[in-house]
């Protein structure tokens, strides 16, 4: 399969150093199986951080190895309770230390209102369930998590 990585930046290599913490699915590179999904990102990054150009970087995933039982992976098939407790714990900043052993986890993106939602579920003014409902993103999305050295030597930049 062919994954996508959008960015302002060309990526020559992938470092895990530079990536950020408190993501959806915790510090780690991300991708999507949907060209217009990165395409996207990449136009956001460029706006958010006022420099570079809109890049679009292509990865060769073997995706039998979502099967293999040689790499440790997580799947999201859709927006849940569960999936809404993991992206919590990944993004909550209070959350010192949280951290997960997979190396790649797949599933729905959070909608961008997440932080806003976060706090109202934090602050006890919505339930779990219904914290599920308000992050889940309307149009088609899905993330790819590779978060560990042996998780990014499974890609090859094409």
């Amino acid at each position: 399969m062919i994954l996508y990585h959008g960015s302002n930046v060309a990526i020559e290599e992938i470092d895990l150093s530079l990536c950020k913490p408190y993501k959806d699915f915790g510090k780690g590179f991300y991708l999507t199986d949907i060209k217009s999904q990165a395409d996207e990102m990449a136009f956001r990054r460029v706006r958010l951080s006022g420099y570079g150009n809109p890049i679009v970087t292509q990865y060769e995933f073997d995706e039998s190895l979502l099967n293999d039982n040689t790499i440790k992976i997580l799947l999201f098939p859709k927006v849940s309770v569960e999936w809404a407790q993991f992206v919590l714990d990944n993004r909550d900043l209070n959350h010192n230390g949280f951290s997960h052993s997979y190396d790649i986890v797949v599933g729905p993106v959070a909608d961008d209102t997440v932080a806003f939602q976060l706090r109202r579920y934090l602050l006890g003014g919505i339930s779990l369930e219904k914290l599920v409902s308000e992050l889940e993103y309307k149009g088609l999305n899905r993330q790819y998590f590779f978060g560990t050295e042996l998780a990014i030597s499974k890609l090859k930049k094409l």
